[in-house]
């Protein structure tokens, strides 16, 4: 039985697991819009360094984010193996490049462990807590402190 299937309880949520380098992370897939392909992006001047630049998603400018960049990680070299997410923060839209999607998982607040006192104050800032899963330790993201108004409304 998968783990899917065996948390399918009420108060279940569901996530997109994703992989940076050899580490995966998650986010609700009520903040995701859809997954795409990469897409050469526009750079644009004065850009933070983990904003790539924009695309045109159908008639609508996205800023693209490096989010292996954006959590202090080694920046992306971006390839057509790559993913977009393409996910609702507050009230902006982004896209957020990552190696590949995983899985979905749905879990409950059971399941989500607290992030570790040894994480530095900055991580503890975006993750919201630790899944661990079929072996797996999948670092649950919170995306509103992971871009504050100021920076989405900039990127």
């Amino acid at each position: 039985m998968s783990y899917a299937v065996k948390n399918m309880t009420q108060g279940a949520h569901e996530l997109i697991a994703f992989r940076i380098g050899d580490q995966e992370f998650c986010v609700d897939i009520m903040s995701v819009r859809e997954i795409r392909g990469w897409t050469p992006a526009t750079a644009m001047p004065h850009a933070p360094a983990h904003v790539l630049g924009v695309i045109n998603l159908r008639g609508a400018v996205l800023p693209i984010v490096d989010l292996s960049a954006r959590l202090g990680m080694k920046r992306a070299e971006p390839s057509p193996r790559h993913v977009i997410i393409v996910a609702q923060v507050k009230r902006k839209v982004v896209g957020l490049l990552v190696d590949a999607v995983s899985d979905i998982l749905t879990v409950t607040d059971d399941n989500i462990q607290p992030t570790p006192e040894v994480s530095s104050d900055y991580e503890r800032q975006f993750a919201r807590g630790i899944l661990a899963i079929d072996r797996r330790m999948i670092c649950l993201i919170e995306l509103e402190t992971l871009f504050p108004d100021s920076e989405s409304e900039a990127a």
